[in-house]
């Protein structure tokens, strides 16, 4: 989902309760904040010597606090995201949430749904591939 997409949407329904969906069916906890929003745009080298550059992304970063009783609406949250603006160079970009439960994950948002009050926002996983594997011979071991 693109960064337009989701702020067009949180707009369409700006009382309802945005909630995250792990990609194995769990929730974020509804008591999460928005306490980042990134660029992240990433330059690398695979182990076969070819540099690689990835999309941008918007990074969001969901973070659980101590404060059971706090919600986030998607009025609110639309607003983070125009402070947000600042550091975006467009609104067509892909969007991931960050959040911590045992170690950091990057989810891209995959769909949306509304239902009732509640914005129902799908996350899936992403995994980690060799890029190189016709150079470095994965299939026989790797680098």
């Amino acid at each position: 989902m693109k960064i337009d997409e989701l702020t067009l949407l949180l707009k369409e329904a700006p009382q309802t309760r945005p909630r995250f969906v792990l990609p194995d069916g769990g929730l974020i906890p509804a008591h999460y904040h928005i306490t980042e929003v990134g660029h992240v745009a990433r330059r690398f080298i695979d182990c076969g010597g070819t540099l690689h550059e990835t999309a941008h992304t918007c990074l969001l970063q969901a973070h659980v606090a101590d404060d059971l009783e706090h919600r986030l609406d998607a009025e609110t949250f639309v607003k983070i995201l125009d402070l947000g603006k600042q550091v975006l160079p467009h609104e067509n970009i892909d969007v991931e949430v960050e959040y911590e439960d045992g170690g950091v994950s990057q989810y891209p948002i995959e769909s949306a749904e509304l239902t009732g009050d509640v914005l129902e926002l799908r996350l899936r996983e992403k995994h980690t591939d060799c890029l190189a594997k016709e150079k470095c011979g994965i299939d026989s071991g790797c680098c």
